[in-house]
């Protein structure tokens, strides 16, 4: 007999755990499965750190952000451990390039708009006030201090934390094999035996479509393996908030870098920095290879050694990270239920793809919401998986 629960989790990463423990919180008997284990950083949140930040030129990813801000305050409340690190978040570059960040001018009036606040800096106040050199004269941008970097694996390990201590049955190495949604509910069947629950959210980040697809759905994403690389500080006594930098892209990339500060919990006297590259999606999570593209490390240390004399621009040592994300420029994340996606998709939650790990205590929160209420008081319309299929209809 399958054993039963309100809710089952699928992926225990940063939003499955939110999930699992917020609508633990609520009262629901949860079960959190991931097929490689707890705390591992092999679907998209290796590393040390991550970009905090409130500001966007999308209008409805502002406000989560700033609904988003609260619920880390919570979290950290709960943790007794500082997560978010307010270094600053630093935007320059040719301020009307589009990217997969936003565009700085739009984003900017979107500051003015939601009275954020920020300082705009040319380009010879971004290297009088950072230690950049050579930047183009036209180069325009701000610096948003709260902004910054969030502690990952901290984070990870307060999510876990808080799971655990509130009864949420959470079981590593075991593999979900099928979904079988019903007008009742989900059965979900493993590599160990069967379960059985009213709502399941999928949060299994680059694997969504194993699971979909036997149900005759797939969501456009792409997967990409971006390099990541650490450099020394040549002038120990410099440090950085977060940068991004707009650039027009090339015919091979997008041109687009970013880099951290020295993290407030690393012994090392080093930082973190990567190409933010588009390019070259592979075919499915199992063929990331864990070594960055020599060509895009290249490309970061030929970028430092010319506007960053801060940083020895020779890599100490290069990993990567996978970046699942929408094959439509124009939609950053899938969010909601997967009703008139696959038969009785109302049962299931996606969240799925994005750079969404600013949202993590939000978006736990949010899918909570849909799997036990069925609808949340934040605007997730443009997010959902079943809007392209909506409009489709409607335009017929």
């Amino acid at each position: 007999m399958a054993e039963e629960f309100d809710l089952i989790v699928v992926g225990g990463g940063p939003v499955g755990l939110s999930c699992g423990w917020q609508a633990r919180e609520r009262g629901a008997r949860t079960l959190v499965l991931d097929k490689t284990g707890f705390l591992n950083e092999q679907c998209g949140t290796s590393g040390a750190e991550r970009h905090w930040r409130l500001q966007y030129t999308q209008q409805d990813l502002f406000r989560l952000t700033l609904a988003a801000l609260p619920e880390w305050r919570r979290l950290e409340s709960l943790a007794d451990r500082k997560l978010i690190h307010e270094i600053g978040s630093l935007w320059f570059g040719d301020v009307t390039v589009s990217t997969n960040e936003g565009r700085i001018a739009d984003t900017a009036r979107n500051m003015d708009r939601f009275d954020v606040r920020y300082e705009w800096m040319t380009a010879a106040e971004i290297e009088r006030r950072f230690g950049f050199r050579n930047l183009p004269s036209h180069f325009e941008g701000f610096l948003q201090p709260d902004g910054g970097t969030i502690d990952v694996r901290a984070t990870l390990g307060a999510l876990y934390g808080l799971a655990q201590a509130n009864g949420v049955v959470l079981r590593g190495g075991e593999a979900v094999r099928e979904l079988v949604p019903d007008a009742d509910g989900v059965t979900v069947r493993t590599d160990r035996g069967s379960y059985r629950a009213a709502k399941v959210l999928l949060a299994t980040g680059p694997f969504v479509n194993d699971l979909l697809e036997p149900l005759g759905a797939r969501l456009d994403v792409n997967i990409f393996e971006m390099a990541l690389v650490s450099l020394r500080l040549a002038q120990p006594d410099r440090d950085f908030p977060f940068w991004f930098v707009f650039q027009q892209p090339t015919e091979d990339d997008t041109n687009l870098f970013y880099g951290f500060g020295r993290n407030p919990w690393s012994p090392h006297e080093q930082v973190r920095l990567g190409p933010d590259f588009e390019v070259n999606p592979i075919r499915h999570a199992s063929k990331a290879t864990g070594r960055p593209d020599p060509r895009h490390v290249d490309r970061v240390s030929a970028w430092v050694a010319e506007h960053l004399p801060a940083l020895d621009p020779e890599p100490v040592r290069g990993s990567t990270c996978l970046a699942v994300l929408p094959a439509d420029p124009n939609r950053q994340f899938y969010l909601g239920t997967a009703g008139n996606l696959v038969p009785h998709g109302e049962n299931v939650v996606v969240c799925a793809a994005g750079w969404g790990f600013k949202f993590v205590p939000l978006l736990g929160g949010i899918c909570a919401d849909l799997a036990l209420e069925g609808t949340t008081t934040h605007d997730i319309s443009r997010l959902s998986p079943t809007r392209a299929a909506h409009e489709a209809t409607s335009a017929r």
